[in-house]
Formats: structure tokens, sequence, C-alpha cells
């Protein structure tokens, strides 16, 4: 491969990843990107509607498809790094499709893993038919199809937990996944809008509302939609012999106990650092916060900036990150990797 034109690895493709890309072969750079699966996208793929204004999530992956068509953008799909050495300046990057990629520079943007919300024995997924993730509604609610529960029935009561997998010391999650609350928020309305007659209750430690256009919805949820927000801690969930719920939970603003019985739970699952990145840190010998995420040079001002030279990161790799925050994360590393090329 012929090195005039200064070429970077982009190691991920969901929204992160295909940004990075978009901005890199704008700035005449050679781009190879790699991708796990068979398509880009990302976890995105897999959701229907964005929060605050129930966008389609499609319409967002199709926009950063922009760059697939330039000359300067070499997409892989279905490919993995199997490993990385540096040599003579460059980085030489082996794929599980046996590709043999140099570059200048590499990015990693892997993103996040899902919470597994079966860690939560508590909470009864993957032991009671009717306790769901967030993960799961999405797809029913981008199914096209009635909101029913697992006996076929539409349910009547819905809760929803939030903080599942994040602020909790006992799975070893510190941090705030920044986006449960909000998701709780639309997808309470989304079902309100499908089943007007139905309750719904979410039960919530502190609501999380920071970005543009959140705390609206929040109020809209409660004022147009009736959803009605329970400060307290689900303890306990049982399940009746008619398939439907019994959560055993604490009112903490009244202080008193409370029993509920739902016909459906959700659980709003938060975001842990990604298999693709665990694997890269030890590959690249990257340092690591107490979150578990890659640590940057600088907190503050170089977050995109790995501890090995050279090597840079963008997107919910990083730390929890909201679509929007994704996108102008990523377009931020593509000026650290501008800056990096143009004086190395």
């Amino acid at each position: 491969m012929a090195m005039s034109t200064k070429s970077v690895v982009v190691i991920g493709g969901g929204i992160a990843g295909m940004e990075v890309t978009n901005q890199l072969a704008a700035m005449g750079f050679d781009v190879y990107l790699l991708e796990k699966s068979n398509r880009l996208g990302g976890k995105l793929l897999d959701w229907d509607r964005l929060f605050p204004t129930f966008r389609k999530a499609g319409e967002v992956v199709q926009y950063m498809s922009r760059s697939k068509s330039h000359a300067a953008v070499h997409v892989f799909t279905d490919t993995m790094v199997k490993n990385v050495e540096k040599k003579d300046g460059l980085y030489i990057v082996y794929t599980s499709s046996d590709q043999i990629l140099r570059a200048n520079a590499l990015v990693i943007t892997t993103g996040f893993e899902l919470f597994n919300a079966a860690r939560k024995e508590e909470y009864g997924y993957g032991i009671y038919d009717n306790v769901f993730t967030s993960a799961d509604l999405e797809r029913k609610l981008g199914s096209g199809e009635a909101l029913i529960n697992a006996q076929g029935i539409v349910p009547r009561r819905i809760a929803f937990v939030h903080c599942v997998g994040s602020r909790d010391v006992k799975t070893g999650n510190h941090y705030c996944s920044k986006v449960c609350c909000i998701t709780g928020v639309k997808q309470a309305i989304e079902v309100k809008q499908q089943i007007p007659g139905a309750e719904i209750y979410c039960f919530y430690m502190d609501l999380r509302m920071y970005g543009e256009g959140y705390e609206e919805l929040y109020r809209k949820a409660q004022e147009k939609y009736y959803v009605q927000f329970i400060r307290g801690r689900v303890s306990e969930v049982s399940e009746n012999i008619d398939h439907s719920l019994l959560l055993k939970a604490e009112d903490t603003l009244s202080g008193r106990p409370l029993k509920m019985n739902v016909d459906m739970l959700v659980l709003l699952i938060g975001m842990e650092p990604g298999r693709g990145s665990n694997d890269l840190k030890q590959l690249l010998k990257l340092e690591t916060m107490q979150s578990g995420f890659p640590e940057p040079a600088d907190v503050h001002v170089s977050r995109n900036i790995t501890s090995v030279r050279g090597v840079f990161m963008a997107g919910a790799c990083i730390c929890p990150l909201s679509v929007n925050d994704t996108i102008e994360n990523a377009r931020s590393a593509a000026l650290e990797v501008q800056s990096y090329l143009q004086n190395n």
C-alpha cells in the first residue's frame, strides 16, 4: 500500500466509527473501517426511535452511511482485529479476514455492551416470562405489532425499573449510564400511546434529565400521558399463578414499603465497556479507569487520545454517551487524528 496519503484504521462500525470515517475521508485521509458484524450501524440497528424527538433510528444510520462510496473509504465487515504491531512508525493490523493493513493511526470505536439483566436475579429476568429489558421492549415497539405480554395478553399495568446495572455497587458499575432515565420516559410514552388505558409506573433512584428536551419530555409523560414516577428501589420480584408479577419496593419519599402487581416489568439496562474494547486494551496495552473504560490522556481536554501514541478513541467505548454526544465526540476525535497526522 502506498503511503503518500496517510491512512487510518477505524475499529468498530457503529455510529462513532462511521462518523470518524466520514470526517477523516473528507480531510483527505485513506480510512479502513473494520466491523465485526455483517452490517454497519452497531447497536442503533436494534433501536426503533430516539429520544427526545422520537425520530427513527434508521434515519441516523442512513445519514452516517454517506461516505461508504467515498474512494478513500475501505469498509470490511465480518472482520475483527487479530493482532497489531508497530513497525517503522506504522501500525500493522492483522485481521480475521486475512488482511494486513498499514496505518499511521488507529481509532477505537468499539462501543459498549448492554448490561446482562440476568445478573440481577432479584428482578427475575430470564426466570419470569413477563420481565423484559429496555432493549427487548424497543424491539417490540419497532416490530409494528400489538404490544402484548408473554401470554398474548395486552398488559394493563406496566412498571419500569431504572438504574439496572448502573450506579450499583453489587454489579461493580458505580457510574451513571446517562441514557436510561430518558429511555424509560420515551418508552413509557410509547407504551401509553399504544395502550391508552394502561397504568404505567417508573421506579427510580434519581431522574437525570441532562439533555436538551429531556426535562420537557419528562413533564409531558406526567401531564399528558399520566405516567407515575415513584422514587424507590424495587427489592424483589416474584411471579403469581397467572404469570403476573408481584413487585416489592420502598417509596423512599414517604418511607413506606409497597407491593404492586403488574402484567409486565421493564428493566432499564445500562452500558458496560465493550468486549471489543477490552480485547484492544490488552492488545495495545491501554490504561484503564476504575469503571473499566479506557483511560484518556486527559479527562478534560484530551478525551479522544489514549495513553498510547497514535491510538485514539471515540464514542461510547470511552464512557456511556447518547447518540448526539457520540456523534459530536466522533467529530472531535477526527480533529485530534488530523492534528496528529499533520505533525508526525
